[in-house]
C-alpha cells in the first residue's frame, strides 16, 4: 500500500492527520537534516499502523515535504 504524506517538521507537537483513506499529514519536531525528519515520520506511521519500522520504506521525496511511503504487509 502506498501512503503520501506532507510533512511539517520543526512544528511545536507531534501529530497524525488523516486527510483521506492514503493521505496524511504529519507534523513533528524535528530538524529537516541528514534524514532525521524522514526517519521520525517513518517510526510515527510504523506505530499508527502497528508495524515494526522495517516495514514502512521511502519510495519518494526523501530532500520533500510531500513524500510517498510504502507498507510492507
Amino acid at each position: 500500500m502506498l501512503i503520501r504524506a506532507k510533512v511539517f517538521p520543526k512544528s511545536k507537537k507531534e501529530e497524525i492527520i488523516k486527510r483521506s483513506k492514503d493521505s496524511f499529514l504529519i507534523k513533528i519536531r524535528e530538524k529537516p537534516e541528514k534524514g532525521i525528519a524522514t526517519k521520525k515520520v517513518k517510526e510515527i506511521l510504523a506505530d499508527y499502523y502497528n508495524l515494526p519500522k522495517e516495514k514502512v520504506r521511502l519510495i519518494k521525496g526523501s530532500k520533500d515535504r510531500n513524500k510517498i511511503f510504502e507498507i510492507l504487509n
